[in-house]
């Protein structure tokens, strides 16, 4: 099968552990009724060095580790790849709420595109800390003339547009970092995007956006939180836990090392300790260790859970500082690597005390088991992403296609205005 190269769309996923990169086109559909969908070509993966909670701590390492990945892609699709929506995370992130306001432009007081444009980019001119940069401007919602809670404003009437958003920010030396490693490799960026909201592309539907819902993405070492309310995103957080700390309890419980503290997790973790037999147990030279020791599968749970209840209890506090505690209809959507732990999902809906389920890519064709890996769901929401942004050169009816990626293209990061500066 030939394909276009610039017809395909690359999603780079750089994690702790990992780095992903998913590759998917967009294909015509004549018999069906949607003119085009989305097909993942192939998905590859390569051990992550030189990146440490979400932050480079080693380019060479990290061009190394992109390297890698990209040749078993390109090796997959069968043609070179040029360019990649790449996601961006750590704790450097944080986020602000914004107000814009702008004089409607027409002598009939219509609103345009156009002003509901320069409403946003007036929204954009606040005092950012120190080293900052913009990633993204997320519109929530409008007002005309003092009258609120508008989502299209486009075509009413009125002499004063306000608009209510949130903006992402993240740190200018780690943008520039990030940056200059992709950039290495040869790949060109056709815009940064906040990991988070890659996944929650991927994994929710508007139906969840609308009601409410947060979307969690438990990774190694940092967990993700987003959370969605009337098809607007109304609060995210990178919270400094994530599944490398229970790695470590088991390692220090267990007094062994961290690989057979990984492969104990993988093999034998799980979150219930109530569903265990007190005399169940298992050997650590099954997974590695030197010597035969015998360990009791309870304990290992109970140091599972501990780790598990801290994070889930740091995800309702983030809750609770937005009054939504308990208070999501849809409840919460669990993604990511860590997310594969057997138990979670039960002790999630006592902790959370809402409905809760795993998290995988949806409205997706693929020829490649991977998307169905928790691990992946970034990586593909990333070329979801980038598949809604072509689909609108595509499709002439672009704002009909809810949920929230219209408004954040209307605003798309200015950051590619710079980073070519950066390319050496």
């Amino acid at each position: 099968m030939k394909r276009e190269q610039h017809n395909l769309i690359a999603g780079l996923d750089i994690g702790t552990s990992a780095i992903r990169l998913a590759v998917g086109q967009l294909v015509a559909h004549e018999e069906s009724d949607r003119e085009i969908e989305l097909q993942i070509l192939g998905a590859a993966e390569a051990p992550s060095v030189g990146v440490h909670k979400g932050i480079i701590s080693s380019i060479e390492d990290v061009v190394s580790s992109i390297s890698v990945c990209l040749e078993n892609a390109e090796r997959m699709v069968g043609v070179p790849l040029n360019s990649a929506w790449v996601g961006i995370s750590g704790l450097h992130i944080i986020s602000q709420n914004t107000k814009g306001v702008v004089a409607v432009s027409k002598a009939d007081n219509e609103i345009s595109e156009e002003d509901v444009a320069r409403s946003i980019e007036a929204s954009r001119a606040i005092a950012t800390p120190l080293n900052y940069e913009v990633l993204h401007v997320l519109p929530k919602s409008f007002s005309i003339d003092g009258q609120g809670k508008i989502k299209d404003p486009v075509g009413m009437t009125g002499i004063r547009l306000e608009v209510d958003a949130q903006i992402i920010l993240g740190s200018s030396s780690q943008i520039k970092n990030l940056t200059k490693a992709v950039y290495r490799t040869g790949l060109n960026i056709e815009d940064l995007v906040l990991s988070v909201l890659a996944t929650a592309e991927a994994v929710l539907t508007p139906r969840q956006q609308e009601v409410g819902v947060a979307v969690v993405n438990i990774g190694v070492s940092t967990t993700s939180l987003a959370v969605f309310e009337e098809g607007d995103i109304i609060h995210t957080a990178i919270l400094p836990i994530g599944s490398e700390h229970i790695t470590n309890d088991i390692a220090i419980g267990l007094r062994t090392t961290i690989d057979i503290a990984e492969a104990v997790k993988i093999e034998h973790g799980d979150c219930s300790t109530a569903e265990i037999s007190k005399r169940e147990e298992i050997d650590l030279f099954d997974v590695g260790a030197p010597e035969h020791e015998m360990v009791k599968k309870q304990y290992i749970s109970e140091i599972i859970s501990a780790r598990v209840e801290e994070i889930l209890q740091k995800i309702d506090q983030e809750l609770q500082k937005i009054k939504r505690s308990g208070l999501l209809p849809s409840g919460v959507v669990l993604t990511g690597g860590g997310a594969k732990l057997p138990g979670l999902i039960e002790m999630a809906k006592r902790q959370l005390r809402l409905p809760v389920v795993l998290g995988y890519p949806l409205n997706v064709m693929s020829v490649t088991d991977k998307v169905n890996d928790l691990s992946f769901s970034t990586a593909v929401g990333l070329v979801k992403w980038g598949s809604n942004m072509q689909g609108r050169n595509h499709v002439s009816s672009g704002r009909e296609r809810g949920g929230t990626m219209h408004k954040m293209n209307l605003a798309s990061g200015q950051i590619k205005k710079w980073i070519k500066t950066l390319i050496p």
